[in-house]
């Protein structure tokens, strides 16, 4: 893992953030609200890659070595895989699992997206964040942004894509853990952006029928839903907290 965060006291909270995104991208709004009730600790993938095993057991230490012996894991889109994997892989130390606009594997048209992605990281990084801003961020949310809000918002993305988002976005092709869901025995939420047309709400829905138990709450959201709907989704949050 690489710069890693540990903030707050109270029980542990492991973050696992998307493809191309990083745990203050992804969580930052959040930070300061869940750090007044849990020990909250989170780390930013490697720019190496990394299988989805050595992601899940890389972020596992990064808990142990600070402290945290027990958490519930937060994860968001890649990062539900991610979650996932650390429950099965280790089971005695996951005592929740929150799931954010993820998915059990890639379909059809993820698989499209992804491919235009990865081509995309390779030339203008202004188009890849008109595609993104296109396909993550839902149409009311864009329809909001002023002409210069919504130049400011591409110009943004197009300068901060993470080092090692390639082999995150090829690594998202490759999941899939359907097989382990049944397996997971602590309580889950599920959360689904409906608006969503990156990782359409479907997804969110399989895996809350595949996991024993879990709860499915849905949001009116883009994939984006760290910007479009950051209060809805802490009040989630909240609720599957252990």
């Amino acid at each position: 893992m690489t710069e890693h965060f540990v903030r707050g006291q109270g029980p542990g909270l492991l973050l696992a953030h998307g493809a191309g995104g990083g745990v203050t991208a992804n969580f930052g709004p959040l930070l300061d609200d869940l750090s007044r009730t849990h020990t909250v600790v989170g780390a930013d993938y490697p720019a190496a890659g990394g299988s989805l095993d050595e992601l899940a057991d890389g972020l596992v230490k990064t808990a142990v070595d600070a402290g945290v012996e027990k958490f519930t894991v937060l994860g968001y889109s890649l990062g539900t895989a991610v979650a996932v994997r650390v429950a099965t892989r280790h089971p005695d130390r996951v005592t929740g699992l929150i799931l954010t606009a993820g998915f059990a594997r890639p379909d059809a048209r993820m698989e499209l997206a992804l491919n235009v992605w990865a081509h995309l990281l390779e030339g203008d990084r202004t188009l890849l964040a008109k595609f993104l801003m296109l396909t993550a961020v839902s149409e009311p949310f864009l329809a909001s942004l002023s002409p210069d809000q919504l130049a400011g918002a591409v110009a943004g993305l197009a300068s901060s894509v993470p080092e090692g988002t390639a082999k995150q976005v090829e690594l998202v092709r490759n999941v899939d853990t359907r097989a382990e869901l049944a397996s997971i025995a602590v309580p889950a939420l599920v959360i689904a952006t409906t608006l969503d047309a990156l990782v359409p709400p479907r997804h969110s829905r399989e895996l809350a029928d595949g996991i024993p138990g879990a709860e499915l709450v849905e949001i009116a959201s883009g994939h984006g839903i760290t910007d479009e709907a950051p209060d809805a989704w802490l009040t989630a949050i909240r609720k599957g907290l252990r």
